[in-house]
């Protein structure tokens, strides 16, 4: 029984750094733009390259 006087704080802990850390990235912009990546492999590349 005493390990759940251990485990509940430490479960509680890393659930609010999870809920933390999702609001961090929500603010910051990192799921602005979720279609450009999934596109961005399929364009051409041949106006980046120099010409020989």
């Amino acid at each position: 029984m005493v390990v759940f006087y251990i485990l509940t704080p430490v479960a509680l802990i890393l659930a609010g750094l999870g809920v933390a850390a999702f609001f961090w990235s929500v603010r910051t912009g990192q799921y602005d733009d979720v279609e450009t990546p999934a596109i961005r492999i399929l364009l051409d590349d041949d106006a980046d390259q120099p010409e020989s």
